[in-house]
């Protein structure tokens, strides 16, 4: 009996298992792990929003060309959304825009708007777009993610594209509802906090085989400098 119960002993005793030393071990190697991981993972969230934001931008461009192009069959000129006419700014940038070299000059004070560096560089969504306008308009709640319009807009200044018809005007609607008559109705937010779609039309112009075609600008106010794009038939 006494052989039994030491037998029983020893066996019990040989059970294997992790010790408290080593329990402590590897919660402690762990715990470095996540805080090692923690500064990657949001790397990878953040370099996910700049790619989708991105991509986004193109999906307008994509449709901005495809509209410019069915303008210039139906018209006969090209314009953007938002554009009452081929020669008329979007915004504020270029509305004195009669010549080629007007022009250029107008793109090199929007391009700069964009270009880090710069003194007039715009890095974040509070203050300098006054000359901008809202893709999808500034009061559409799906154009916003994260807050409502009022909170992004209490500092920042863009506004809306208003339509102003005149005689030889092709342009039946305002800005926003070309933009979403073109994205089937649906609006697109950046997927930023404090993003929004913005755009600017630097106006073409001239006759004959001087004319030159309209620019278009847009950016995600979440960092301009960052995230635009430009499209120059």
């Amino acid at each position: 009996m006494k052989v039994t119960i030491k037998s029983i002993w020893k066996s019990l005793s040989r059970v294997n298992g992790n010790s408290l030393a080593e329990f402590a071990t590897v919660s402690a190697l762990m715990a470095t792990l996540a805080a090692t991981a923690a500064p990657k993972l949001s790397e990878v969230s953040e370099g996910t929003k700049a790619q989708k934001t991105m991509n986004e931008i193109d999906k307008l461009l994509t449709q901005a060309k495809n509209f410019y192009q069915d303008t210039a069959d139906i018209e006969g000129r090209g314009r953007f959304p938002g554009q009452d006419k081929y020669n008329v700014a979007v915004g504020t940038y270029g509305t004195n825009v009669t010549t080629s070299g007007e022009q250029v000059s107008a793109k090199n004070t929007v391009e700069k708007l964009f270009t880090s560096g710069e003194s007039s560089a715009l890095t974040g969504y509070s203050t300098g777009y006054a000359g901008f306008r809202s893709v999808f308009g500034t009061s559409n709640a799906d154009a916003y993610n994260g807050g409502t319009a009022d909170d992004i807009l209490t500092e920042a200044t863009w506004s809306d594209d208003d339509l102003d018809p005149c005689a030889t005007c092709p342009a039946t609607a305002a800005g926003a509802d070309e933009w979403l008559k073109l994205m089937g109705g649906s609006a697109m937010a950046s997927p930023y906090q404090d993003g929004h779609y913005v755009y600017i039309v630097v106006p073409g112009g001239g006759t004959g085989n001087s004319t030159f075609p309209p620019a278009l600008y847009i950016a995600d106010v979440e960092d301009p400098t960052s995230f635009n794009a430009v499209l120059e038939p």
